[in-house]
């Protein structure tokens, strides 16, 4: 892989998933990477196996859950002091619990809201308030194709990314003249535990793939990218079915 751009970085959700894979992409780069994640035992051989690769301390764990909104302001200086910086900070934390068709369940739901979206919003103030006062950086929110509309299967799933994408545009309507990037990620269906064994999957990537595009988007100064990247027309298919019509496809 090629020398990154990005000399450090922080990944919040990185124990699993796309975060795992965006962590071990950006080390493998020379990048220093902060691992932020509430499981610690996964967070602890990632960070092995990456400064093995490495043969150098190249990442650090840390351990937190995103719903204790109080410790980030302090985590946020203590990371950037540790990395001696924060080029990159990308939120990929993300729950969603599996909800039958007739299922009501508000814990399920505050778990997502507060996972999803109030998360991120705790993490990712304060790190936009330090790159504003920088005058550079990049932010990288992993939002879903579930946030382009409201569907039946799981609607606070849909709320809260939805929700994320708005907030994530107004983010970079704010710090546009700060220097400050904020790229908004969408992607379709991707090999990890949160889609493992459900029905109806289609266009399924792996992890390391959805990573190497995600970079890639970024780099580019890609505003708002569908991984991959087909989805989008999709999208734009799925948006423009009237509501009365959308209603009885019973997705």
């Amino acid at each position: 892989m090629a020398e990154s751009e990005f000399k450090h970085a922080l990944v919040i959700g990185a124990s699993s998933g796309i975060g795992e894979a965006l962590a071990r992409r950006l080390a493998a780069e020379g990048t220093r990477v902060a691992l932020v994640g509430r499981r610690e035992p996964e967070l602890r051989r990632l960070m092995g196996e990456i400064n093995s690769a490495a043969g150098e301390d190249r990442a650090a764990a840390i351990a937190h859950d995103v719903r204790a909104t109080a410790e980030i302001p302090e985590l946020v200086q203590g990371i950037a002091r540790v990395l001696g910086g924060l080029d990159l900070v990308i939120y990929a934390a993300g729950v969603m619990p599996a909800v039958a068709e007739d299922e009501y369940n508000t814990a399920k739901d505050r778990q997502m809201i507060e996972v999803n979206l109030v998360g991120a919003v705790a993490w990712l103030n304060p790190v936009a308030e330090r790159m504003a006062n920088l005058g550079r950086g990049t932010i990288v929110g992993i939002g879903s194709v579930a946030g382009d509309r409201g569907r039946s299967g799981n609607p606070v799933y849909c709320t809260s990314k939805a929700a994320l994408h708005a907030y994530l545009e107004a983010l970079r309507n704010r710090l546009a003249r700060a220097g400050v990037k904020v790229v908004t990620i969408k992607p379709g269906f991707i090999d990890t535990a949160m889609t493992r064994g459900k029905d109806g999957l289609f266009w399924v990537i792996s992890a390391d793939r959805a990573a190497e595009i995600i970079l890639d988007k970024v780099r580019r100064g890609t505003v708002t990218a569908y991984v991959p990247a087909r989805w989008r027309m999709v999208m734009a298919i799925i948006r423009s079915i009237p509501s009365f019509i959308f209603s009885r496809l019973g997705i």
